[in-house]
């Protein structure tokens, strides 16, 4: 296996020969956990910059502690109408999308 990883110059090439190329169904599948788990860090680091706990956040919003926790893991496939309640209502921030 270490051989046949010598091969691998780039990232990219990595992603290729784990996931399949992009396009396939595997490598969405990962891309889409991969930006899950990214915006669950943008709202674990934005709670802990308003000094609250998953609990406090919850609590505003009206959902559970493990709801956040489960968001903030990239475990949760949340709706926008519900981002949208994070971030607005529960940290008083605003959103903004960029389309690239």
């Amino acid at each position: 296996m270490e051989l046949e990883n010598k091969n691998i110059k780039t990232f990219g090439a990595h992603l290729d020969k784990r996931y399949g190329k992009t396009g396939t169904e595997k490598r969405t599948d990962f891309e889409i956990k991969a930006k899950s788990f990214a915006i669950g860090e943008l709202i674990k680091e934005e709670r802990k910059l308003a000094n609250l706990t998953q609990e406090q956040l919850a609590d505003k919003i009206g959902a559970k502690k493990s709801f956040i926790s489960r968001i903030e893991n990239g475990h949760s496939d949340i709706q926008l109408s519900t981002l949208y309640k994070l971030i607005e209502f529960g940290l008083g921030r605003k959103i903004n999308f960029t389309i690239q």
